[in-house]
């Protein structure tokens, strides 16, 4: 079983910086390769892909954060980190990380389509950001 744990969420100002931490057993689980990704969703809005990270240390970003937000991963310590700078209120909302094995599907593909496919969510960490 994979599991995920989220922490680091919080409320920052306007332009303030926050990074969110993923504990995640896949590192074990998944020999053969893993995607793992950032998503999130606001009140009322569906949920939206954040970043993404494949075995091989390429990433991808959604539009709406590029130059903001970096995905990273220590495999030593078994975490995925979302840094956030330049924060805005409208990235106010829940952020998830999810992780799977590889697939056909290119993992940078595979999270910038929703990931409805990934089989491992975490819980979830609130981030607020005031005007």
């Amino acid at each position: 079983q994979v599991e995920l744990v989220e922490s680091g969420g919080g409320s920052v100002q306007a332009g303030g910086s926050l990074r969110l931490s993923c504990k995640v057993s896949i590192y074990t689980y998944a020999k053969n390769g893993y995607c793992m990704g950032w998503f999130r969703q606001a009140p009322g809005k569906m949920p939206e892909a954040v970043a993404a990270i494949a075995t091989d240390g390429s990433v991808d970003y959604a539009d709406s954060i590029k130059g903001r937000f970096t995905i990273s991963e220590d495999n030593a310590k078994d975490t995925l980190y979302l840094q956030m700078i330049s924060l805005k209120p409208e990235d106010t909302a829940v952020y998830y990380c999810a992780a799977d094995g590889v697939s056909a599907v290119p993992c940078g593909e595979r999270v910038l389509r929703g990931g409805g496919d990934f089989a491992y969510w975490g819980q979830g960490t609130q981030v607020t950001v005031s005007s």
